[in-house]
Parts: C-alpha cells; sequence; structure tokens
C-alpha cells in the first residue's frame, strides 16, 4: 500500500471517529466527566486502598464504593449548603427598593455621564438609557431562553447523567487505568509503550492540577469570607456565599474575577439598601478586599497551582489561556490547562526530535 492510500485510509478512520464522536457526544460528555471524577478521588482512592491490618486490606471495590459515596456526599453537602444562602440572597433582592438605589445612584451616574459627554462629545449620552437597553436585552434573551425543555425532561436528563456518570466513575475508580487502557487498546500496537508511558505523566500531572485548582477555590474563597466579615462588615453568612461564587468563578481565568466582583457588589447594594446606609463606603471596602485577594492570588496562589502543578512557565500557561478564549470563549479558557497539558506530553513521546518540543517540555 502505498503513502497516499494510507493517508487516505487515515483521514477517513478520523472522519468516521470525530463523526462518531459528535453522535454519541453526550455518552462521550459522561465518560470525561466520569474520567475528571475517578482523577479527582485518585488521592482518596490510593488512602483507602492503602490502609490495612496486618494482611487484611479494604477489597477495590469497597474502596471505590466509599470513594464515589465521598464524592456525592460533598457534592450534596454543597447544594445543602449553599442553596438556602443563594436563595435568602434571591429574596432579598426582590424585595429590595429599587427607588432608593437610584436616589443614592443619582448623583454620581449625573457626574458619570458629564465626564462621558465632554470625552466623547456627544450630549445625548446618558448611563442610565444605556442600562435600560442591555438589561432589555438581557431579559430578551432569558424570556426567549426558558423556551427550551420543560422541567421534567431536564429532570429526566439529569437523573440518566448521574446515574451513568456515577456508574462509570465507579469502574474507573475499581479498574485503576481502566480509561487509559480503553485509549491504548485503540492505539497502534507498535506506539503501545510511548502511548502507555504519555498516559501516565498525563494521569499525574492532572491529578496535581485538579487538587491545586481544589486548594486555589478554598484559599479565595477563605480569605474573601474573612475580609468582607471582618472589614467589609458582612454577615458571615453573605459574606461565605460571595466567597464560595468568587471562589469558584476565580476558575475562569481572567473573567472569572471580574464576574466574582459584580455580584458581590450586587449583594452588597442589595445589603446596604436593606439596612439604610450609604453603599459607598461598603462598595469601596468590599473593592479594596477583592484586589487584596486578587493581587495575593495572581502573584502567589495562581502561578505555583497552575504552572507548578503541569510543569508549565507561567508566560506559557498565559499565552495558552489567550489563545484558548479566543477560539472557544469561557469553555475554551476552562479546558485549556489540562488539554495543553495532554499535547505537552504526548508530544514529548512522539515529536521529542523537535527542538521546540524538547524546550516546552523539558519539566516533564
Amino acid at each position: 500500500m502505498n503513502r497516499l492510500a494510507r493517508y487516505i485510509i487515515m483521514a477517513a478512520v478520523t472522519a468516521a471517529v470525530l463523526l462518531m464522536v459528535w453522535y454519541f457526544q453526550n455518552i462521550v460528555t459522561y465518560v470525561l466527566i466520569a474520567a475528571v471524577l475517578s482523577l479527582i478521588g485518585k488521592p482518596l482512592m490510593d488512602v483507602l486502598a492503602g490502609l490495612h491490618y496486618k494482611k487484611l486490606r479494604l477489597p477495590r471495590v469497597l474502596c471505590a464504593a466509599l470513594t464515589l459515596v465521598s464524592i456525592w456526599l460533598l457534592c450534596v453537602l454543597f447544594f445543602y449548603t449553599f442553596i438556602p444562602l443563594i436563595a435568602q440572597q434571591l429574596n432579598e433582592l426582590g424585595q429590595v427598593d429599587v427607588a432608593a438605589i437610584a436616589s443614592q445612584l443619582d448623583a454620581p451616574l449625573r457626574s458619570f455621564d458629564e465626564l462621558v459627554r465632554r470625552a466623547i462629545s456627544d450630549s445625548d449620552f446618558s448611563v442610565q438609557n444605556l442600562l435600560q437597553h442591555e438589561l432589555g436585552k438581557l431579559i430578551g434573551i432569558s424570556e426567549v431562553s426558558r423556551l427550551f425543555g420543560s422541567l421534567a425532561t431536564t429532570i429526566k436528563s439529569m437523573a440518566i447523567a448521574i446515574f451513568a456518570i456515577s456508574f462509570i466513575t465507579f469502574f474507573f475508580l475499581k479498574e485503576d487505568g481502566l480509561f487509559f487502557q480503553s485509549i491504548v487498546l485503540l492505539s497502534p500496537q507498535r506506539y503501545e509503550a510511548n502511548i502507555k508511558r504519555a498516559l501516565t505523566s498525563v494521569t499525574k500531572l492532572l491529578v496535581r492540577y485538579f487538587v491545586g485548582i481544589f486548594s486555589d477555590i478554598l484559599c479565595v474563597m477563605t480569605m474573601l469570607t474573612l475580609g468582607l466579615t471582618f472589614v467589609a462588615g458582612f454577615t458571615l453568612q453573605q459574606a461565605l456565599l460571595i466567597g464560595l461564587l468568587a471562589g469558584v468563578l476565580n476558575v475562569i481565568p481572567y473573567v472569572g474575577p471580574l464576574v466574582g466582583c459584580a455580584l458581590g457588589g450586587a449583594i452588597g447594594i442589595v445589603t446596604a439598601v436593606n439596612t439604610g446606609v450609604p453603599f459607598a463606603p461598603i462598595a469601596f471596602k468590599m473593592l479594596a478586599v477583592f484586589l487584596a485577594v486578587q493581587a495575593i492570588d495572581a502573584a502567589a496562589l495562581q502561578p505555583f497551582i497552575y504552572s507548578n502543578s503541569v510543569k508549565a512557565h507561567p508566560l506559557e500557561i498565559f499565552l495558552v489561556i489567550l489563545i484558548a478564549g479566543s477560539i472557544g470563549g469561557i469553555l475554551g479558557m476552562l479546558i485549556a490547562i489540562p488539554t495543553y497539558t495532554v499535547v505537552r506530553v504526548f508530544a514529548k513521546e512522539f515529536f521529542n526530535n523537535l527542538r521546540v518540543v524538547r524546550k516546552l517540555t523539558e519539566k516533564i
């Protein structure tokens, strides 16, 4: 078989695989989520599997079941703790005195209007009109989005997804390396040793990365909760809710902290109006807390987590996130680092003869 024929067959096989992935995208999504959960639960699984009394050890079936139950218990505890807080804040937001907010914002908005009119030479510019226009578009989008699906369909889909992900995760935990063994079986036999080495490195790096991500969320949430409680004067429940939202959103590079700060500002405005105090001092203190936490996170936590966990230079990570964001938006930014880690490891195994690959993968 000549080279052209081989290339045509390889292209046809690749196209067929991509078509299958697209057609069964729900199942592929379940498998990928289960793989991520198994990586997150691997440290606990290893601890449980290492427990022993003399020659007695816990069966791997029991270790996998305990790990899976622990993961879901954490999810249930998370929703049980924070859903009531979110509902309470939404209830307060629904009862807020809009006229009071408008009266407090009137003077600052007038001053801002004057500055912008002078800058852009437009006497008709109004921040209030701009906000009304954008909110109108947002409401329109939300109304259209409500038309998609019914509550029963959503619950059914979620139930199927939870069962499927739990079932797959259990076997990924029970049979260590099952997900990667499946990839090895689908690969050419002559590359089996290279792929096994690459998958071993990928597993170690991704486990470190996901552990680091959760550590970063916990650190940001703790710092914001303490700062908003003792500096900005929020109640512990409000500070905890803002800290959680900001910590989770902080996973989204660059965009997440801004969204978290905006949500925190909205809760701060509602709190100030409901308590009858000017929200300018609260906003200033809250902004100071957010800036301090983001400075610590950007200078100390994220470089350590993103660069050291996947063994890449911080500038390298920064460029990868920018490129992924321009291609895939927020979703691209979220999966940028794990995807780049996998690409780097496989590039080291199969293209290590290239100087640029050797340079980018020298720390792996």
